[in-house]
């Protein structure tokens, strides 16, 4: 059976290329990083009305708009070493940031889609360490890249640009479609922003947008997670208590050099310079001159921090809508497939938060509209059970280019056709790796089923257990709950036939007496320690 469809999938390829021509959709990927539904328009919530994102609501206008695209773990290196794969972390080896370096020689679908006829390019943010493999044309950022007059990475050297680096990464997109690619060929392309990760820097010509506006609060801003177990509890990703007022919410007179350095203002003209000191000193003077404290210094961190995520916010969306416009006036729209994703969601306030990494909704669920001409329904929205674990499937089918059977997610094309094959999915499976590092997450895997969630920090020997229809902000764990005892045994079912079916290996026990377990900051080490020996009593 599999060799006939290798055969038919062959057969369309060279009925679509005939007399030298190859009609195949063109494929575009525009991804960003940390970007959460809740910032988008089209998925309504508290944002709904302030969320500037008019290209991707129109995207969605006339595409298909996911509510239910999750990640199989919620951090960037990743979750992009899944996009490229088709597989989840402990298959393609990608499985946390810190100290990991991506395998360029292993199979991707940009590889495939060469192979297949397809020319490749990829701009903006990698986060993979490794050089990039599988593509004709690249230019990356160098790890996490500046905001403001970032460096990139080419197969010829390092180069500096200037300008705010969402306006350049689609600049750069847009030269290589005008100039760079073979017209008598499909081809894909990644466009991948470095909006909006920390630290948050907006281009200038928003540093005052919001500025009359009050950000609505999430009603869990303020949880004591009383409902919830020992991870949320030692979390290390607060806006109280985490989030710094120089480091991430640019009150300089705190410690100038440092800001300087994190910040890559560093990086700026004089004139740039001028200008963000001007937008930021009074208000920081402000500040200064009457601190609040307590609840209320929690509200106005909050504020800060999401005007400034929402002016990033801002700037990604000018770029897809300066892309589109290239797209129509060049004639390439109406054979272009049009992609938008992220590489996970984020926490904008939501149980005191910011940040990802847990299996929480706001950072497990990630956006995704589509938009392909002549096939996607305008305005249509799909409820199914989605993940990144799918993208690789589905850029592959569009092409008419088989996918290889060690690939581990679907393809999407079913549903974008608007049509829900019987056998879909039931269940995604989750597995976050990365404890102890940055922001203290424990370890944990699970499975989500639409409506149940089911959670093991497996380290600490904890499971949580939600239902999302009747705590849709999974405040309450009710795995003691004796109501819930057969959703508990089903869930614990499905965690072990999840686990089976992507052929997880045994999960490895952490070893408290092992000091190379402890792998970053030495302040994180002594955290870390120390609650292992208050645990072991």
């Amino acid at each position: 059976m599999r060799h006939l469809l290798i055969i038919s999938a062959l057969m369309l390829v060279a009925q679509i290329t005939y007399a030298g021509e190859d009609k195949r959709p063109n494929i575009i990927l525009v991804f960003s990083d940390d970007h959460a539904t809740q910032a988008i328009g089209a998925y309504g919530g508290r944002f709904e009305n302030i969320a500037p994102t008019p290209a991707l609501d129109k995207l969605a206008e006339q595409g298909m708009l996911f509510t239910r695209c999750m990640v199989g773990n919620s951090i960037c290196g990743p979750s992009r070493a899944t996009v490229l794969t088709g597989k989840h972390s402990h298959k393609n080896g990608f499985m946390v940031n810190h100290g990991a370096t991506f395998d360029g020689s292993q199979q991707t679908f940009p590889k495939l889609l060469q192979k297949g006829g397809y020319q490749t390019a990829l701009v903006g943010k990698w986060h993979l360490v490794s050089e990039p493999t599988g593509f004709d044309h690249w230019e990356i950022l160098p790890g996490q890249g500046s905001y403001y007059n970032p460096d990139f990475r080419t197969p010829e050297g390092e180069i500096q640009e200037e300008g705010y680096v969402s306006n350049v990464v689609t600049d750069k997109a847009i030269d290589w479609l005008e100039e760079g690619r073979n017209p008598d060929q499909p081809f894909m392309m990644m466009v991948q922003h470095k909006s909006v990760h920390r630290k948050w820097l907006p281009d200038l010509k928003y540093l005052h947008l919001f500025e009359d506006i009050s950000m609505p609060e999430p009603e869990t801003l303020f949880d004591d997670y009383s409902g919830r177990g020992t991870a949320a509890r030692e979390q290390d990703l607060s806006i109280e208590s985490t989030m710094g007022i120089g480091r991430d919410l640019k009150v300089e007179e705190l410690d100038i050099g440092h800001v300087l350095r994190e910040q890559s203002l560093d990086r700026m003209t004089p004139e740039q310079r001028a200008e963000w000191t001007a937008a930021y000193q009074p208000k920081n003077d402000a500040f200064l001159a009457n601190p609040p404290t307590g609840k209320e210094l929690v509200s106005w961190k909050y504020q800060r921090y999401l005007k400034d995520y929402m002016r990033c916010v801002k700037s990604l969306d000018d770029s897809i809508a300066q892309l589109r416009d290239y797209l129509e006036t060049s004639g390439l729209a109406e054979n272009t497939v049009i992609v938008y994703s992220s590489d996970q969601g984020f926490y904008l306030g939501e149980h005191g938060w910011f940040d990802k990494r847990f299996m929480y909704d706001e950072s497990f669920r990630t956006p995704l509209i589509a938009y392909w001409p002549g096939v996607t329904k305008p305005n249509s929205v799909n409820k199914d059970l989605v993940s990144n674990l799918d993208f690789a499937e589905t850029f592959l089918e569009i092409a008419g280019i088989p996918v290889p059977d060690d690939m581990q997610g679907k393809s999407l094309v079913p549903l974008l056709k608007g049509e829900t094959p019987s056998d879909w999915r039931d269940m995604v499976y989750y597995h976050y790796y990365e404890y102890p590092c940055w922001h203290m997450v424990q370890r944990h895997e699970g499975v989500y089923d639409g409506r149940y969630k089911l959670m093991s920090f497996y380290d600490i020997d904890e499971w949580e257990l939600y239902d999302l229809h009747t705590d849709p902000n999974e405040m309450k764990n009710q795995v003691a709950n004796p109501e819930y005892a057969e959703v508990l045994k089903s869930m614990k079912e499905r965690l072990s036939r999840a686990r089976k079916q992507y052929d997880v290996p045994e999960l490895q026990p952490k070893d408290v007496s092992n000091p190379d377990r402890y792998f970053h900051s030495e302040e994180q080490n002594k955290r870390a320690r120390a609650k292992d020996a208050e645990r072991a009593g």
